[in-house]
């Protein structure tokens, strides 16, 4: 057992009752506690069991793009790219690609997912297609079709307050300070904060952006000069840009921030937010060293997510799959000094608190909801968490709220299948 929160425990012992953890130990030590009132003991053999991944930032419905956008020569020409390429598709597409990622997550042992949602009209049908817990940011830009900033608020709301109950939550995403108007930026931070909603952005993703509001020029500022007002650039840096009109005021996931500037990371930490890094995307765009130290020393919480599908590196040795364990093997590879504990809490406990779930989910501890994933282990508790992290291919298990949602072929004679108390 890993519980994240506390040293891994050999032969050991979770004890769940319907939904939730009710205690993690020794084997000898649970089966004592429960005595006659637990229930069938399920023996997981040699595998080692950790809490269900959080994906701090997902695009699903970009799942079935894997290949198709060749890696840009600059961070616009990708934008581009992907616009065209979205203009193309159709519902079923777009469906079809969601529902494929929820899969791939699931069979890699995510459990919960912070995902970006660009197709209102289709939300809650998708969401009821799966049992992870999806956390549905819904995407606002409204730039280009120069759409009043009260009423796409509106708009976003009315969806998120319709969607039928969920093990996940809600929340607002204004896409980028490159792409959204100081005035929607402004409306989303107060609304999230009346709804106690989170709210994520990408920010500082690329130099074209630091270079857009910092300096006014660059490729993407000769792009979008013409189809925006640009009177807030050259003020400042991207984040210091949300931070001016307010959005750091709310509970934020700031995806990328890859650039920093002066007291940026200070800023953020002094507001709470905390920074996802997407290891695999970070490497597709040939971005430069991600600043975690910086990030560290004034105290920011890193989340690792797994981004899209549409921004990740395939080949024929290497087929795409939306997978936190393929961005953590990723990450060991850019960053080898990381520790496996290290990047194990960024996939579990870091991005649970940025959700406001601490305690709930991402470890294995008495009151957590019962999610869990295995893998075969046969080793030590020592190197556990790096077996994690150099895992390939689907886990063997993935429990949610007490029930088997995933189980692989070689656990099936193990496991069974279909136990629960049903949905949280």
């Amino acid at each position: 057992m890993v519980p994240v929160t506390a040293p891994p425990i050999p032969d050991g012992a979770v004890w769940i009752s319907g939904h939730r953890i009710r205690a993690v130990g020794p084997f000898c030590e649970i089966r004592d506690l429960a005595g006659a009132t637990a229930g069938p003991v399920t023996d997981l053999g040699d595998s080692a069991v950790f809490p269900g991944l959080v994906n701090a930032h997902c695009h699903l419905d970009y799942t079935g793009m894997a290949g198709l956008l060749v890696p840009p020569r600059g961070f616009p020409d990708w934008i581009k790219g992907i616009l065209t390429l979205k203009s193309q598709w159709t519902d079923a597409e777009f469906d079809a690609s969601w529902r494929l990622g929820a899969r791939q997550q699931l069979e890699s042992g995510t459990t919960t997912v912070a995902n970006i949602e660009t197709r209102a009209h289709q939300l809650a049908g998708l969401r009821a297609t799966t049992p992870l817990r999806v956390f549905s940011f819904l995407e606002m830009t409204g730039i280009r079709s120069g759409a009043d900033p009260e009423r796409l608020l509106a708009e976003a709301m009315e969806v998120l307050k319709g969607l039928p109950p969920n093990r996940g939550g809600v929340g607002l995403s204004p896409h980028a300070p490159y792409s959204t108007s100081p005035a929607l930026l402004r409306a989303v931070a107060a609304a999230a904060r009346k709804e106690g909603w989170r709210v994520t952005c990408h920010v500082a993703e690329s130099e074209s952006e630091f270079d857009m509001f910092m300096y006014r020029r660059g490729p993407l500022f000769s792009w979008l000069e013409p189809q925006r007002p640009c009177e807030d650039c050259g003020l400042g840096s991207p984040v210091q840009h949300l931070h001016r009109h307010g959005l750091l005021d709310s509970p934020l996931l700031a995806v990328h921030v890859n650039r920093l500037w002066g007291d940026d990371a200070w800023r953020l930490a002094a507001r709470g937010a905390s920074v996802v890094h997407c290891p695999r995307s970070h490497t597709y765009f040939g971005h430069p060293r991600f600043p975690r130290e910086e990030l560290t020393e004034a105290g920011v919480p890193i989340c690792i997510g797994t981004d899209s599908l549409a921004s990740t590196r395939v080949s024929r040795e290497t087929p795409a799959t939306l997978s936190l364990i393929e961005e953590l093997r990723a990450l060991a590879t850019a960053d080898p000094g990381l520790s496996p504990r290290r990047m194990l809490a960024e996939v579990t406990v870091h991005p649970a608190r940025a959700l406001g779930l601490k305690s709930v989910l991402g470890e294995l501890n008495t009151g957590a909801l019962a999610d869990l994933l295995v893998i075969p282990h046969a080793g030590s508790t020592t190197t556990v968490e790096e077996a994690l992290v150099h895992h390939r291919g689907p886990v063997a298990a993935t429990m949610i709220g007490g029930r088997w949602e995933w189980v692989g072929p070689g656990m099936s004679d193990r496991v069974p299948t279909g136990t629960s108390g049903g949905p949280p």
